[in-house]
């Protein structure tokens, strides 16, 4: 079965469904982004603080403290779970589209890496290795952009006639 460009042969219904799905799938992703950057500031010190706490700075605005071990595997657990099941399903609308095979492979496998690294490195900064809050903000803007790409490219091809 030839899957490059199997999207443009998709009745309307399908069609409809699909662009449903990924931007009600856009609202809860870009969502989860804003409570980021409400929670952590969007950069490594943030990060960091978020995670490990800030107790030691006495001008801080917000107190905060160390996550406990239940919280920390509660969020790698719960988010590792999840998105790896959303970045699937965007990974099996990838490969219906029409892209160059090289392109088209890393928007299905780049996402679910960076949520490797992501949360494995919010856990490895919480146990002390703070240099991984860089591969975090990292490994979050490539996860952020791949995902970004991807919804654009399948909404694009969902109203372009073949």
């Amino acid at each position: 079965m030839q899957l490059n460009g199997f999207i443009y042969k998709l009745p309307k219904e399908l069609k409809l469904l699909i662009a449903v799905f990924v931007i009600v799938l856009s609202i809860g992703f870009f969502s989860g982004l804003l409570f980021v950057g409400e929670t952590s500031s969007v950069d490594p010190n943030g990060i960091e603080e978020q995670y490990l706490g800030n107790e030691d700075n006495e001008s801080a605005e917000v107190m905060k403290f160390k996550k406990s071990d239940k919280e920390m595997l509660s969020i790698v657990h719960s988010h590792i779970l999840s998105m790896s099941v959303i970045f699937f399903l965007l990974g099996i609308l990838i490969s219906i589209t029409k892209l160059p095979k090289k392109l088209k492979l890393f928007l299905m496998t780049e996402p679910l890496l960076s949520v490797l690294l992501t949360f494995g490195g919010l856990f490895m900064l919480w146990e002390g290795i703070i240099w991984m809050k860089y591969i975090v903000m990292i490994s979050g803007t490539l996860m952020t952009l791949s995902f970004t790409g991807s919804v654009i490219i399948i909404l694009k091809q969902l109203l372009k006639k073949q």
